[in-house]
């Protein structure tokens, strides 16, 4: 080798500076590594999506449900008001509660009078009764 001090600090510098290079070169190398892996994965889910979107398209839409027939409310005016009086309350009601909304005196006669309607729509399932006594409009 030569004994030329600047030839010698030249080398120096040259091998100082292709040692930092080698380790830049590998760092650079293992994070090209782990972009690569994590690229992968991103394809492979960006696939998966893909196939779910296109099974999802290929699926028939359901044949609508068919409605369940309403029953049916007898003819009697009392039952369209007793109906009315329970929607507007939007709450279970006794038979008491309906005779004070429908202005009727609180009376035996009123309060029976109303109850067999009350189970008569029970009966048809326009009503439920979910105590003894407590009639509401069933939830839809």
């Amino acid at each position: 080798m030569t004994e030329n001090p600047q030839i010698s600090a030249v080398l120096e510098y040259i091998e100082a500076r292709e040692r930092e290079l080698g380790e830049q070169a590998v760092q650079l190398r293992s994070r090209i590594g782990e972009l690569t892996a994590r690229l992968g994965e991103l394809d492979a889910e960006s696939e998966n999506l893909r196939i779910t979107r296109k099974t999802l398209h290929a699926i028939p839409a359901p044949a609508p449900a068919e409605e369940t027939p309403r029953p049916e409310v007898p003819d009697h005016p009392a039952y369209q008001q007793i109906l009315t009086a329970l929607t507007d309350a939007g709450r279970p009601m006794r038979a008491r509660d309906l005779c004070q909304a429908l202005d009727l005196p609180i009376l035996p006669k009123n309060t029976e009078g109303i109850r067999p309607k009350l189970k008569r729509l029970v009966t048809r399932g326009i009503l439920t009764e979910p105590e003894p006594g407590l009639f509401t409009q069933p939830r839809t």
